[in-house]
């Protein structure tokens, strides 16, 4: 491998900004000083002007693959995480067939390994009747993120609603457990209401049909199973005010047994924006009225939230164009999270600092993930280079998702990715990459 020396940037790491140099050897963060000169043969990057960062870890993405490759690929969707400075994921189990044997689930881990540009993980899926299953991955909880359950928004064997099912996997699992908090029946009821009132619906019904209601009963239930075992319970992409109530900032993030996350569309977007972006904006949880996007900031700068995701879900052109209640909900983000949140910080709402502790540091600590998510002399050199002072424009030609398309085009970023070093390999630079080394599987420290 070569040995890169990044000189004379600016490193953001762990509250703070400081001028130094990095030094990448073997993979890894060789050395952090001030200056550093070596009589070593390396590869020099002039960092002068750029801010260095931990690559990002995205704890939730739809990679689609397997059985649903004409959305996603882990290749493709890999390589546009990269380009966007980030260096590892986690995937969800909502792929044909689902993750729900280890065998299933060992063959993502396979493709991962030959395809993905960045860091990889999978979550188990579990369904109501694969209980023995999901807690085999027990035996893997140093090389697994977690068990996914669908407690909501979901369709067939991926809905989990049997009561025994969840309180024998709170009951046992020894991992992380994942949710998606959604009351089905809640849902239901809303979907039945508004058809009587309405023969055609539209997408600005979808945050009244997935309302902050349905959102909080099953969080609170979720929460219910998790405290009645002690099980480490993360609730995934929170959308709604109410739901802030149930968790703290009282607990160090280390200590947490339950934590929640919000992702970048739910910050970005309100329920205004329907009328401009129609189903290219449906997704579940439903992005949901302005006092909830503010709640939402709110809460993530005072570490009642404790990390920035993506759920990024691309689905084909042809699937959003459909009408309303067919139009496949989610949305294509892993690319541009990062800029997304550079974008605020040059709007005063949140520091750098803070950016880098949710999308890097924080992820990395509430799933426990070894050596990865800080500038630290010994970690793997997972790295994202941005230049705050150039702007991108996001457009069709420069999008790498397999579906080519977002919800962002259009918008200028003020920042952009440079670099992206992934296990030490400079896997992006300046708009070239270097396929010729792929990611690695995260392991954790449990």
């Amino acid at each position: 491998m070569k040995t890169y020396l990044i000189k004379d940037s600016i490193l953001v790491n762990e509250g703070r900004q400081y001028a130094g140099d990095i030094l990448i050897k073997n993979g890894r963060i060789e050395k952090i000083a001030s200056s550093i000169d070596t009589k070593e043969k390396t590869e020099e990057i002039n960092g002068s002007g750029l801010h260095v960062l931990p690559g990002v870890i995205d704890d939730q993405v739809h990679f689609r693959e397997p059985g649903l490759t004409h959305k996603a690929t882990i290749y493709t969707e890999a390589k546009a995480a990269v380009a966007g400075g980030v260096t590892s994921f986690m995937e969800m189990p909502n792929t044909q067939p689902p993750a729900f044997t280890q065998e299933l689930l060992e063959n993502k881990y396979v493709i991962g390994a030959n395809s993905s540009l960045a860091n990889y993980s999978f979550y188990m899926g579990t369904s109501n009747t694969n209980t023995d299953e999901v807690l085999r991955t027990n035996e893997k909880k140093k090389d697994v993120c977690g068990v996914k359950i669908f407690m909501g928004s979901s369709t067939g064997n991926l809905l989990v609603d049997n009561p025994l099912t969840l309180d024998a996997v709170f009951a046992g699992s020894e991992l992380l457990i994942a949710t998606h908090c959604e009351d089905e029946q809640i849902i239901k009821h809303n979907l039945a209401e508004i058809k009587k009132r309405k023969a055609k619906l539209e997408p600005s019904d979808h945050p009244i049909i997935r309302n902050e209601e349905g959102c909080f009963e099953s969080s609170f239930r979720a929460i219910q199973f998790a405290k009645k075992h002690n099980s480490r319970l993360h609730i995934l992409h929170i959308t709604t005010e109410k739901e802030l109530q149930l968790f703290t900032n009282l607990v160090p993030l280390q200590d947490k047994r339950i934590t929640a996350e919000v992702c970048v569309h739910h910050l970005h977007f309100t329920s205004d924006d329907y009328a401009r972006y129609g189903n290219l904006i449906k997704c579940n949880p439903a992005i949901k009225s302005p006092n909830n996007k503010e709640a939402l900031w709110k809460a993530l700068l005072d570490d009642r939230l404790d990390v920035i995701a993506t759920d990024h879900a691309p689905h084909s052109w042809e699937e959003k164009q459909e009408d309303y209640e067919h139009a496949h909900a989610g949305l294509p983000l892993v690319q541009h999270p990062l800029l997304l949140m550079l974008y605020y910080v040059q709007q005063g709402r949140i520091s750098l600092e803070k950016v880098v502790e949710k999308m890097s540091h924080a992820v990395a600590d509430c799933f426990q993930v070894a050596e990865r998510g800080y500038l630290r002399e010994g970690y793997f050199a997972d790295l994202a280079l941005v230049d705050l002072q150039k702007s991108q424009t996001v457009q069709k030609n420069n999008l790498y998702y397999k579906c080519g398309w977002s919800p962002l085009e259009g918008f200028t970023f003020p920042a952009t990715v440079t670099h992206t070093f992934v296990n030490g390999h400079l896997a992006y630079g300046n708009g070239v990459f270097d396929e010729s080394q792929k990611g690695m599987r995260l392991r954790f420290n449990r």
